[in-house]
């Protein structure tokens, strides 16, 4: 593949994402801040940058995979970052942000005559793995077509409509996750407190309405008591705090999510931010114990 490609960030989701890009033939230049957790990317071809300036000079398409919001910030407005972007080429910031953010630095990138696409996803470490994440895109309809390619290496794009839209599609996509996170985990607290079997109850489920792959897969870690992080607590509460920042600029109530970013606000206060999020399985049972 003739196209250079940096990649930026290689943490739980970042890290899959690149190796599969490399497992697909693109060179590939990665930085990581802390650099040893991109090291391991050199056995599938990858160069390993030391620096921002390093890793962005002459490439043709940059992504950003980052932790936050401050995060996205501090690189996207570091001058050895824009200072060595490449005239017409195009950034996509794969980070779940606040939607201002993704519009802020779409226009400061316009006015440097750079293109931006803000493209979070969906799926987990697991989804980042199998590159099939959900990849929800907002943008100019060329830029979307000039890059589809590489990102469908990574998962299914779609593009929802303009700068930001991407990042309103993923808080809308956590307000599903996180609601369903905290049904299931009511359901398996029922059933296990009531001698129902919580196995049996979701084979029983298979197939009708309240089937769904958060049933499955985060039903299983609740009843085997396997909190390790695939998408932390801090996580989403990071993005239920944005879901509710958003639904205020535009004048909208959400009580369902009010009561969900609560329930996460409490496990991270309890100890439990670097739990998968389906630790809300926890707060069901500290609840219960009062």
């Amino acid at each position: 593949m003739n196209k250079k490609i940096s990649f930026i960030g290689t943490g739980l989701m970042g890290f899959q994402m690149a190796k599969n890009l490399l497992k697909n033939n693109y060179r590939l230049n990665v930085y990581n801040r802390t650099i040893s957790k991109a090291e391991p990317l050199k056995t599938f071809g990858a160069n390993i940058s030391q620096s921002l300036s390093e890793v962005t000079k002459g490439s043709d398409l940059i992504i950003t995979m980052l932790t936050d919001d401050a995060a996205v910030e501090k690189v996207l407005s570091d001058n050895n970052f824009l200072d060595n972007l490449k005239p017409s080429s195009t950034v996509i910031d794969m980070s779940s942000t606040r939607p201002d953010i993704a519009i802020k630095y779409g226009n400061i990138l316009k006015e440097k005559g750079i293109n931006f696409l803000d493209a979070p996803v969906s799926g987990g470490t697991i989804g980042a793995e199998n590159a099939n994440l959900a990849i929800m895109i907002g943008g100019n309809l060329n830029v979307f077509n000039k890059e589809v390619d590489v990102l469908k290496v990574m998962g299914n794009p779609t593009l929802v409509g303009p700068i930001g839209s991407g990042q309103i599609s993923k808080l809308a996509n956590q307000i599903i996750v996180g609601v369903s996170i905290g049904a299931v985990a009511e359901a398996i607290t029922l059933c296990e407190k009531t001698g129902v079997d919580p196995e049996n109850f979701i084979k029983a489920l298979s197939g009708g309405f309240a089937d769904s792959k958060i049933l499955q897969n985060h039903g299983k870690r609740m009843i085997e008591k396997d909190f390790s992080p695939k998408g932390k607590v801090s996580t989403h509460l990071k993005d239920m705090n944005n879901i509710l920042k958003c639904a205020k600029n535009h004048n909208i109530k959400l009580p369902i999510s009010e009561l969900i970013m609560k329930m996460f606000k409490s496990l991270a206060e309890n100890g439990n931010s670097n739990d998968d999020h389906s630790a809300l399985y926890k707060e069901i049972d500290r609840i219960n114990k009062f």
